[in-house]
């Protein structure tokens, strides 16, 4: 599918993004709840856009926006992550402009949730209890002043890997965190070998030694909150056998030959 442009970004007027639009059937037809996708460091990868087309097939509307529109990885990773830590900037701001937009479209209910993986998982985090209506991060660093960011947040599902050494504790902190402010939770620390990172579309994975990661979403989002049949927030079983994981995307090519804005 071509690329879609987001208006309204503060990095740069429009955010090249890619849209997953599920199937208009009679069982399923629009308007449909939305989730915006946040990718990891290496952009917005083709594993990103295969997230994001599975959650279409499950019934979402769901868009990924490329965080790094403004000038490539490259130019923006430093910036972009720099918001994350400080909880402010252009990338912040980006992610709530993905989500007007995709609030605001016809075929949206106006619901919208927002998943991320690793960097993008700790915007997940961080824009949780800014307007969106369930969150799931998977393998997500945990904000600054956590308790405060994360009072009157919306539900969230949270993913991590036990073995993953940068963020080893990093579940029981969160899950910790959510309790002592109220917030409707289910976040897991998986047990095995490796940490997570998202599984392509297709049946197909590739086993790659050293990186085999998987997490899977399944359809919740709190209480009939932004599922679209009512359900209750819970996190999917352990896959038997061990895990599976696609092959790495390499960073995103420079797609615009200016300079990331000063701050981003």
């Amino acid at each position: 599918m071509p690329s879609t442009m987001v208006p309204g970004g503060r990095s740069t007027p429009e955010l090249t993004a890619h849209l997953a639009v599920p199937p208009a059937v009679s069982t399923n037809p629009p308007p449909w709840p939305g989730v915006v996708v946040l990718h990891e460091l290496f952009g917005l990868t083709d594993d990103i856009r295969q997230q994001a087309d599975r959650l279409a097939g499950a019934g979402y509307l769901a868009v990924a926006p490329d965080l790094f529109s403004a000038g490539g990885a490259r130019r923006c990773l430093r910036a972009t992550f720099r918001a994350l830590t400080s909880g402010q900037g252009p990338a912040v701001d980006d992610i709530h402009a993905t989500r007007a937009w995709l609030a605001a479209r016809p075929d949206c209910t106006g619901r919208v949730g927002v998943i991320g993986f690793c960097m993008g998982g700790g915007f997940a985090l961080l824009t949780a209890a800014a307007g969106f209506d369930a969150s799931a991060p998977s393998y997500g660093p945990l904000p600054r002043d956590a308790e405060q960011v994360l009072r009157g947040a919306c539900p969230i599902v949270g993913s991590y890997g036990a073995r993953d050494r940068a963020l080893r504790g990093t579940a029981g902190r969160l899950e910790g965190v959510l309790d002592r402010v109220g917030v409707e939770h289910d976040v897991k620390d998986v047990r095995r070998r490796r940490p997570l990172l998202p599984e392509p579309a297709q049946p197909r994975a590739v086993r790659r030694a050293g990186e085999g990661r998987r997490y899977e979403l399944r359809r919740a989002g709190g209480r009939g909150r932004l599922a679209p049949d009512p359900g209750v927030l819970r996190h999917p079983p352990a896959p038997p056998g061990g895990l599976t994981s696609p092959a790495r995307g390499r960073p995103a090519p420079l797609r615009h030959p200016g300079r990331c804005p000063p701050g981003r």
